[in-house]
């Protein structure tokens, strides 16, 4: 197995980071042509959301295709990833029609297309291949935009990180776009070792087939930039020879892996300035910068992002968009992902690191979202106040072209912990939404520093928390980390204002948004409601739920995803059962009762360990299983229409 530098864990933040900014920086232009960026930005040398009215940080398939497609790692441990794992990978974290892709329908979007198959039983590569889908489909680019994280897990084994992308992409894509994938999961591994940009291209090179265009193309990009052609010439060459216009699709492989590779040998490894032509140049800018961003902050380092005048970072908070249905990970940051990518590349070595705090800082410059607040060894420096969100701005509940879908990260029954080195007196605070969907404070006792903080969050009535942090006074305080603990002890219940439906991932064909009611309606097949986070353990949901028609219906635990829970569920055919569903659905026991429509049901259902207690209208069912051994809640449907009032969750 290839060494794993010393600094691998910086490295990997560094490249999460390369990748998320050049996500930010391209986003608001994507696909502009060369001409309109420069008519309206000039060159591109920094963040110009604000110069075209949108937020910097969004929601974007770059981003969250990217950290979720790698979990498929994660979930199938000590196993060779194979198409299956993949296939089961995005049936589970994609909620149709809302998550993760760009839904442009069969035939015009790869990916909607490649879903589409997985949805109606086409297995992968099947999904995905030319054969079954057509050349045009399958060599668009999205092989290539979702591919770095299997480059960030194989430092210096460009030949895994090759074989695990093409495994991972041929789920959606064919060909060239393979190709291109393997290229850019090779030139991420090799930027642990190699800081030479031709070495770097050269020993990706090797994983692709000596016979393919794409192979083709990157020569004829370095014979110009041999030539001594500019930035501007050499992209001429690429809009004569690659064009858009010479490859069918709305964004094919070809034109938007020749800027990768051109931004590579023009901007010599200077991040600002391979940052400079990746978007200047046109096409799709935020796939193109998010690649370069990543392939080159590996290679750099943190050090990349300083010295060049420009503050990267700063704007950027690390903050980071993963809307998926896990909704508990979609407010993160960019040192959770570095987190749980580190602990996929040490599960190849069959080790493992001890969890970290929620927020740890140990990363240099990591804020991991704090405002304000300035990283100093050991921690952060805040003054006064400095909180990071837990749940979803009110910014991002509608538009940016991508559906946000969140749970929050904190709840009320839960403890925050706080580590503050130094410092006069401090205290925890929270913010909560209210009726009128604005932040209300609390703030727990101040306690004198140094020292170690806990505040048992309180009721907030049902409304999500959307931040947490540090207060202080008497001047300012370090703190070290701040942890989540326990499980939650909370009511949910319908509200004044919109936060509290968005704490929902909304797995399900409607959700009736007039009601002040919880009213999932499932028109085919089954779909799912759930709220929390997958690290929750050993918990209890309560509800009482009616229906005028549903096939099966109930309540569900260890959550994590659309195709991973288990459930406490009532059929039409008058039985209840516990059923596990991952990777098919398992019976694990049942029992007849009787029940009828239009009437309410009692749910109880509580997980301790690996065995499920449930108790539906007074009846008692258990089982036992240890497929999953932690989770969020939900709600479970099939073809039909639930009510509920409330949902009590609390520690089993």
């Amino acid at each position: 197995m290839a060494p794993m530098p010393l600094d691998y864990a910086e490295r990997v933040y560094a490249g999460v980071l390369g990748k998320v900014i050049g996500v930010y920086v391209g986003r608001p232009f994507e696909q502009w042509s060369h001409e309109a960026i420069e008519a309206k930005f000039g060159e591109i040398r920094g963040y110009v959301n604000e110069v075209v009215g949108q937020p910097l940080v969004v929601a974007d398939d770059d981003i969250s295709g990217t950290f979720t497609f790698v979990r498929a790692l994660a979930d199938n441990p000590g196993r060779d990833l194979e198409p299956a794992d993949m296939a089961e990978n995005w049936l589970n974290y994609i909620i149709e029609n809302r998550s993760i892709l760009w839904w442009g329908g069969l035939g015009n979007s790869t990916e909607h297309t490649a879903f589409l198959r997985l949805k109606h039983g086409v297995p992968a590569p099947e999904s995905g291949s030319i054969a079954l889908n057509g050349k045009i489909v399958a060599e668009q680019i999205g092989a290539q935009i979702f591919i770095d994280g299997f480059g960030l897990v194989c430092p210096n084994d460009p030949a895994k990180a090759a074989r695990l992308a093409r495994v991972a992409c041929c789920v959606s894509h064919d060909g060239e776009a393979i190709y291109g994938a393997q290229m850019v999961a090779a030139m991420v591994a090799l930027a642990f070792g190699e800081k030479d940009i031709d070495r770097l291209i050269d020993g990706a090179l090797e994983q692709i087939p000596a016979e393919c265009l794409l192979r083709t193309m990157i020569g004829d990009v370095r014979a110009w930039h041999a030539q001594g052609l500019d930035w501007r010439a050499g992209f001429a060459k690429i809009r004569e020879q690659y064009g858009y216009e010479l490859f069918p699709g709305g964004c094919h492989m070809i034109p938007n892996h020749a800027v990768v590779i051109h931004a590579l040998l023009h901007g010599k490894g200077s991040f600002r300035e391979s940052m400079m032509v990746v978007n200047t140049v046109g096409y799709d800018t935020d796939c193109n910068s998010a690649n370069v961003g990543c392939i080159l902050g590996v290679r750099n380092g943190l050090a990349g992002f300083e010295g060049e005048g420009y503050d990267w970072r700063g704007p950027v908070a690390d903050r980071v968009l993963l809307p998926t249905a896990d909704g508990g990970r979609c407010v993160c940051d960019a040192a959770e992902i570095a987190d749980s990518l580190v602990q996929i590349a040490l599960s190849f070595r069959g080790d493992h690191s001890e969890p970290r705090p929620r927020f740890h800082f140990g990363y240099p410059g990591s804020v991991q979202g704090f405002q304000p607040a300035a990283w100093t060894a050991g921690g952060l420096v805040i003054e006064g106040e400095a909180l990071t969100p837990t749940f979803l701005d009110a910014s991002h509940w509608t538009g940016g072209g991508y559906a946000t879908m969140a749970s929050p990260m904190v709840n009320s029954g839960q403890t925050l912990v706080a580590s503050v080195a130094s410092g006069s007196e401090a205290a925890i605070a929270v913010e909560v939404y209210n009726e009128k969907d604005e932040l209300t404070r609390v703030v727990g006792e101040y306690q004198s520093l140094p020292g170690i903080l806990r505040y048992e969050v309180p009721d907030t009535g049902g409304y999500p928390i959307a931040r947490i942090g540090l207060v202080t006074r008497g001047g300012p305080a370090v703190l070290r980390s701040l942890d989540i603990e326990g499980e939650p002890s909370t009511i949910l219940k319908p509200v004044e204002g919109k936060a509290w439906r968005k704490a929902w991932v909304n797995g399900v064909t409607e959700w009736n948004e007039w009601s002040r009611a919880f009213e999932p309606q499932q028109n085919e097949g089954t779909g799912l409601l759930s709220y929390g986070r997958q690290n929750w353990r050993d918990v209890s949901i309560k509800t009482t739920l009616r229906t005028d028609l549903a096939t099966e219906f109930g309540v569900a635990l260890r959550v994590q995803g659309m195709r991973r829970y288990v459930a406490l569920l009532l059929h039409r055919d008058q039985t209840l059962r516990i059923v596990r569903c991952h990777r098919g659905v398992e019976v694990l026991a049942e029992k007849p009762l009787t029940w009828a429509l239009g009437k309410p049901v009692d749910f109880e259902f509580c997980v301790k360990g690996g065995r499920f207690y449930g108790r539906v209208n007074g009846v008692e069912i258990s089982a036992m299983d240890d497929h999953l051994e932690e989770g969020a809640v939900g709600i479970v449907l099939t073809e039909g229409r639930l009510w509920s009032e409330a949902f009590e969750i609390r520690p089993s």
